[in-house]
């Protein structure tokens, strides 16, 4: 077994422990256990950054690889949620972004035969407009996911004396859940609008590439007009609470769909 092996199991291992530990503790109230949990998506994370590092200082063209991108989104996770931890201080987002987290990389194992095809000489410009922004924004969108779940499971309860008294105090107010829902639309908008205009962007630069419509192109725009709504309703009118939670969790699926997307079109078996 390689380094690269043996680093990889390692991780996933730190992923896995830290996502039963958190769910242990959550549901026996063990803050301890959720600490710990904590800590080893810390060291998870951290060397989940020098199994990234690593692979880009040994081999440039991993950019073209497919597991590179569920590796990185991985990684991007977590550094969303220790982001909302430190800021926020929601440590409750754990429970989205650890399996999270344990089910990207796993993937990007899986995935080593999937190679992106990209013009060489665009290769760092299409990675930071489109594949960046676009992993970017579908980290925020996951924590906006989980907290848009959280705000709608607890608002629910909060209607009855019994789900108010069922709650524990460990739950962090809706309000939290509430404003992360907030900075995913108003951090994760505008990078996906980068994120999806890039496209017509490669398409006029790159000279063997020809713009066709086709299903998903469309469904990739119809996600961005359900988002640019949400953006306008968010932040022009002011929507708080539900109605933005339920339309977040419709974005996410939408973004889901075009990480399918990237990955079946984008790729050439070797």
């Amino acid at each position: 077994m390689g380094l690269f092996e043996s680093l990889h199991i390692f991780i996933i291992s730190l992923y896995a422990l830290g996502t039963v530990l958190f769910l242990t503790g959550l549901t026996t109230g063990n803050d301890k256990l959720k600490r710990v949990a904590i800590w080893l998506a810390v060291i998870g994370f951290l060397f989940n950054t020098i199994d990234l590092s690593l692979v880009l200082a040994q081999d440039t063209t991993a950019l073209n690889a497919g597991k590179f991108y569920f590796n990185i989104l991985a990684w991007c996770v977590l550094a969303v949620y220790f982001f909302l931890w430190w800021r926020l201080r929601l440590e409750f987002l754990a429970i989205t972004a650890l399996p999270l987290a344990l089910l990207l990389f796993v993937a990007s194992m899986a995935l080593g035969g999937i190679k992106v095809v990209m013009p060489p000489e665009l290769t760092a410009l299409f990675f930071g407009l489109h594949i960046g922004s676009l992993i970017l924004t579908l980290g925020v969108l996951m924590m906006a996911f989980g907290a848009a779940i959280a705000f709608i499971y607890y608002n629910r309860k909060l209607k009855t004396k019994e789900g108010l008294s069922s709650i524990g105090k460990d739950v962090p107010s809706l309000d939290k859940f509430d404003t992360v829902n907030r900075w995913a639309v108003v951090i994760g908008f505008p990078l996906f609008t980068l994120g999806i205009f890039s496209t017509f962007f490669w398409y006029w630069i790159a000279p063997d590439k020809h713009f066709t419509w086709d299903i998903m192109k469309i469904g990739s725009l119809a996600v961005w007009f359900l988002y640019a709504f949400l953006f306008h309703q968010r932040v022009v009118l002011g929507w708080r609470g539900r109605k933005p939670a339920i339309l977040a969790i419709w974005v996410f699926a939408g973004m889901c769909v075009s990480l399918i997307h990237h990955t079946i079109t984008f790729r050439a078996m070797p």
